[in-house]
């Protein structure tokens, strides 16, 4: 009793460590099955002829050369956050991204004319920096990625009208030359 009431702060301490490495989350990884090779039968050698001739196979078109080129990556008024319709799109061109690993790409994020000249090339940067992230949870390696905002310039919209507007808040991925 004596031991106890002398190492009673050690034992608590003690007794928290071990509950709580028997707190931790483990994984539960199952090994596969092992794969029973089954003995390749003998087979006896066949005389040596001539092969017949082999129809000719249409050759199979070219591989699709990967579409490097998205515009459509819209945003809301005065915000960097993605519009969720922008997602197909946004994992479509991640997709696209890796097939090459070495192609390097740019972004490229504009705002539409609401607001200072300052405040939007920061928002036209933070638009350009949110799709990166986006593309880089994605799988995309971010040596790959460079992006700037360019503010209002640019615009693919008339600015004097509502949807004009929205067109002008976008981001644009495009291969870096």
């Amino acid at each position: 009793m004596k031991f106890i009431k002398s190492n009673f702060a050690l034992i608590i301490f003690l007794s928290v460590i071990i509950s709580m490495q028997a707190c931790k989350a483990k994984k539960i990884v199952q090994k596969p099955a092992p794969v029973a090779e089954t003995p390749k039968p003998v087979v006896p050698p066949t005389p040596v002829t001539k092969p017949a001739p082999v129809a000719s196979v249409p050759a199979s078109p070219p591989a699709k050369k990967p579409v490097y080129d998205f515009s459509n990556i819209q945003f809301e008024f005065n915000s960097a956050i993605l519009k969720t319709d922008s997602y197909p799109l946004l994992d479509r061109a991640a997709a696209e991204m890796k097939i090459n690993p070495s192609v390097k790409f740019f972004l490229k994020g504009y705002a539409s004319i609401e607001g200072t000249e300052k405040h939007n090339m920061i928002l036209s940067e933070d638009r350009a920096n949110s799709v990166k992230t986006y593309l880089i949870n994605a799988g995309v390696s971010p040596n790959n990625i460079a992006s700037k905002g360019y503010g209002t310039s640019n615009p693919i919209g008339d600015n004097s009208t509502e949807a004009g507007k929205e067109l002008n808040r976008r981001v644009e991925i495009g291969k870096q030359n």
